[in-house]
């Protein structure tokens, strides 16, 4: 008797069985998107503004840099570079004759992910009482940038990342 009865139709079988599939496949890629999404962070640094100004008293140009993380991995801003050489780090005070600084510390400046920053730079203008003339050969390069002159300021990273904006010197 009961070789004679049938189990559940084909179709039917066929519908659970996709059915049962699906829902693996949903389950999987949740459980590997969230295991990708660690492994997939990166930095992106976007300079949102770079505005210079003349620092009268100390005959100083100031550029200040208004930077944003726009990546999902924090950031740390390491070295700043004016036509492609090295600017020297400072603690807020004024660079020294015919120098340039910026005020990000030895350890860097670092931009958690959404997150804005700014960085200041600060390049040695001619005209400083006390400094040298003519400028020194070798060490006075800045003496060579004048207003109106646009300069490539570059921003390194620690991840190897280099954000370029061109400034022009008022």
């Amino acid at each position: 008797m009961l070789k004679n009865r049938k189990a559940i139709s084909p179709v039917i079988a066929t519908v659970i069985l996709v059915a049962v599939a699906i829902t693996i496949a949903v389950a999987v890629s949740y459980w590997m998107g969230g295991i990708t999404s660690s492994y997939t962070k990166f930095e992106k640094v976007e300079i949102q503004s770079a505005v210079c100004t003349l620092d009268l008293t100390n005959h100083d140009w100031v550029i200040t840099m208004s930077l944003k993380n726009t990546g999902t991995a924090t950031t740390t801003l390491l070295a700043v570079y004016i036509n492609d050489i090295p600017v020297d780090l400072y603690d807020g005070t004024t660079p020294g004759a015919g120098k340039a600084t910026a005020d990000i510390t030895t350890t860097g400046l670092t931009i958690a992910s959404g997150a804005k920053g700014t960085v200041v730079i600060k390049i040695d203008g001619i005209g400083d009482t006390g400094e040298a003339s003519p400028p020194v050969a070798g060490t006075d390069y800045w003496y060579s940038v004048s207003s109106g002159t646009t300069i490539n300021v570059k921003v390194h990273s620690a991840g190897g990342m280099d954000y370029i904006k061109l400034v022009d010197l008022v």
